[in-house]
């Protein structure tokens, strides 16, 4: 939850250049960020796979107008409107685009080769038909704001209770490296995003750190199996919570221009 999804940038910046508020060059490179090279494949009338700028013109050309983001889980299909087929492989992914004017999805598949520290990651986004409907479980901002604050008083409780906020070395790097990702001018969205959907992805992003470390740093307070089972009952619904928020905010411009029709 911590780590930016591939599917937020790709969105993020896919609706900045759709809008004409960033560059070709300057949305790849944001896309792409540390990973290597990003392709897309399936796209109509191509026989390979292609680069982003070339599929992300053919898809305006196709008559996408916007990009939404899902990020699907066991039993929580989030963001996802169907058919089965795209929903099961963004499932296995935890993550898709999905077009907004056409119906067509962007499903990533990663893959990486090098030693430790010198990995090469690799991104083909495979497109696929789907169904032009409502995404699944989707708040507004305003309720996921509203959502988010009772999620981070939630996970701040339950971490406490399970000694694991204040626990040892793991912990205190994470935190650093989140309060790293939060300095000012770290840009969390692309151009055309409205503050509040980058307060809410921020406080989305703080939420999950907390989650991340209650799953990441050992058994912490919770030393019978019956403790960690009430850990992770206990944290369920605020993971669950912070991915809607996510999903909410990278969505947001795609709603607000639809609300404005």
């Amino acid at each position: 939850m911590l780590s930016e999804p591939r599917s937020g940038r790709l969105a993020a910046w896919g609706n900045a250049l759709l809008a004409g508020l960033a560059s070709p060059d300057d949305a790849v490179l944001a896309i792409v960020g540390e990973d290597a090279v990003h392709r897309v494949e399936g796209l109509p009338g191509e026989s390979a796979p292609v680069g982003l700028t070339l599929a992300l013109g053919r898809l305006r050309a196709l008559g996408a107008t916007g990009l939404r983001v899902a990020l699907p889980a066991p039993g929580h299909p989030l963001g996802l409107s169907g058919p089965p087929e795209f929903n099961a492989r963004a499932l296995e992914a935890e993550e898709a685009v999905i077009c907004h004017g056409a119906a067509f999805g962007l499903v990533p598949e990663v893959s990486e080769a090098g030693p430790a520290g010198d990995v090469h990651v690799e991104v083909v986004w495979h497109v696929l038909p789907v169904r032009e409907a409502p995404p699944a479980d989707v708040p507004s901002l305003g309720e996921a704001e509203r959502e988010l604050a009772e999620a981070l008083r939630d996970a701040t409780d339950v971490l406490a209770k399970l000694d694991v906020a204040g626990s040892g070395p793991v912990a205190e790097a994470a935190i650093d490296a989140y309060r790293a990702r939060a300095e000012p001018g770290r840009e969390v969205l692309a151009p055309g995003y409205p503050p509040r959907a980058v307060r809410v992805l921020e406080l989305a992003q703080r939420v999950g750190l907390l989650v991340s470390l209650a799953y990441e740093n050992g058994h912490g307070g919770a030393v019978s199996a019956s403790e960690m089972a009430a850990r992770s009952l206990a944290l369920r619904p605020v993971e669950r919570t912070a991915r809607r928020a996510q999903v909410a905010a990278y969505n947001s411009v795609v709603e607000e221009r639809e609300r404005g029709r």
